[in-house]
């Protein structure tokens, strides 16, 4: 693992990474010159939305090395694994796909791999992949994501694997390209890294300690996305309560919500993940009082036993959660509340997840993330006692999202006949003629309609709700 003590200017290594670009440019326009065909990429992204912003930032300098989007790997000269190592299945995921490439590797010698992201923070990880697909070309973690160009021109001239994963985080890299993965709404980065260290997590271990960025640099990104369309902006930080510690000047998330909302064009924002333990008055007057912020708030509970609360280090009580979930509910009466729930810690009972059902039906979540628990090597968690077996976490699962599921389901039901603003996002999966938006809350609202619709505020009357999403039609304004 490459250490990193010293670190260029951010400006410095923007302009030495174009004269990468330039170069890999170069060799993607002569290769065009001679096959007639641009060369192909392809990008496959597991995790969080971090994880996404960070795969539009390679999907940018991709496009500026000459290279084109390929859906059909099978198609590609360079395929991108985008790593997250938060739960088990996704590592697994890597590994599966990884051996598939081994055949297409034999087929095409000329094919770059490369692995990146959260999992290749993890030495253990990074030893496994040399030692088991000795036919991957690259390898680089969260923290040097932005040396891309300069170590994807390295994997060209080499004939073994580059590794290259900083054990440090550096400073905010700015000024990278940025290819969106949606029109209407975009991922904008505040901060990076965490500070909690929940047992559990392996976050702070991969991304960092936080870091926020300036202010003035978020406003000016917003108002950019604006000038091309954007109408939804997700203020994306692993704990946005926390923004402003590292920076001068007396500024919290509050601070930075209202400037965002006076920048005109903005729709909507959003924002994620809120943790309980800083979310104050301030922050919820805030949020009642800006007229871009949505409905919406993503609160973690995680688990609703104090015990368990503890062991996971979240350093908050199910009270003081709840009495919480109140002061928001009676300034934001509309709010939707989603939340993330892990099932199978270590030290669980039957009488925890008892707490847990109480607690959403108390609560009454808007929809939730929810998991079973998974040991991630070198956090606290997984050297616990009182580990829980596989068949009983499934069991407790099971009990728990019948709950939450049919607590969502009752929610929606609430809303047959209410009118509710929806922006238009694009046509629905299933048909052309019916198009999808969201609420203010997040609900998913599928309505018959045309693809004039996409981008504007649309009002729709429930006609249909669904378990999981709503069904409307649209009212003429």
């Amino acid at each position: 693992m490459s250490k990193r003590e010293v670190v260029e200017p951010s400006d410095e290594i923007v302009i030495k990474n174009q004269v990468y670009m330039n170069e890999i440019r170069q060799l993607t326009e002569e290769k065009f010159e001679e096959t007639g065909r641009k060369q192909k990429f392809q990008i496959v992204t597991y995790g969080c939305q971090m994880n996404e912003h960070d795969s539009e930032k390679l999907n940018g300098m991709l496009s500026q090395m000459g290279f084109e989007e390929e859906s059909k790997q099978e198609d590609c000269d360079l395929v991108i694994f985008n790593t997250c190592c938060v739960r088990e299945n996704a590592e697994l995921k890597v590994y599966g796909h990884l051996g598939r490439l081994k055949g297409l590797k034999r087929k095409n010698p000329e094919l770059r791999i490369a692995v990146c992201g959260c999992m290749m923070q993890q030495e253990h990880i990074v030893e496994e992949i040399k030692r088991k697909y000795p036919f991957v070309d690259l390898v680089f973690g969260t923290h040097n994501l932005h040396n891309f160009p300069a170590l994807l021109s390295e994997a060209y001239d080499s004939t073994s694997i580059i590794v290259e994963v900083w054990d440090h985080e550096g400073e905010i890299i700015e000024g990278l390209p940025v290819i969106r993965k949606y029109g209407l709404k975009a991922f904008v980065n505040i901060m990076y890294g965490c500070n909690n260290f929940c047992t559990y997590c392996i976050v702070p271990y991969t991304r960092g300690r936080e870091r926020s960025r300036d202010v003035e640099t978020i406003v000016n990104e917003v108002k950019e996305l604006v000038k091309k369309g954007v109408k939804e902006i997700t203020l994306l930080g692993q704990n946005v309560n926390s923004y402003g510690k590292t920076l001068e000047g007396n500024i919290d998330f509050s601070d930075l919500l209202i400037e965002v909302d006076k920048i005109e064009g903005v729709k909507r924002v959003r924002f994620m993940t809120s943790h309980p333990k800083d979310l104050n008055d301030k922050l919820i007057d805030t949020m009642a009082a800006c007229d871009t912020v949505c409905d919406q708030l993503h609160l973690p509970i995680q688990a609703a036993s104090n015990d368990l609360l503890s062991r996971m280090n979240r350093k908050y009580t199910k009270e003081q959660y709840l009495e919480l979930v109140k002061r928001i509910q009676v300034k934001i009466p509309n709010i939707s509340i989603s939340t993330d729930v892990i099932i199978g810690f270590p030290g669980e009972t039957e009488e925890d997840v008892d707490q847990l059902i109480e607690l959403i039906h108390e609560v009454k979540f808007a929809s939730a993330y929810t998991f079973i628990y998974s040991p991630r090597k070198g956090t606290p968690a997984a050297e616990m006692e009182d580990q829980i077996a596989d068949d009983v976490k499934s069991k407790r699962f099971e009990r728990m999202l019948k709950e939450m599921n049919g607590i969502i389901s009752a929610k929606n039901k609430t809303m047959k006949d209410k009118v509710v603003e929806v922006l238009v996002e694009g046509p629905s999966q299933r048909s052309d003629e019916v198009m999808m938006g969201r609420t203010s809350g997040s609900k998913v609202v599928n309505f018959p309609g045309t693809k004039d619709d996409i981008g504007k505020m649309i009002q729709v009357k429930i006609t249909d709700p669904k378990s999981f999403s709503l069904v409307g039609v649209k009212l003429e304004s």
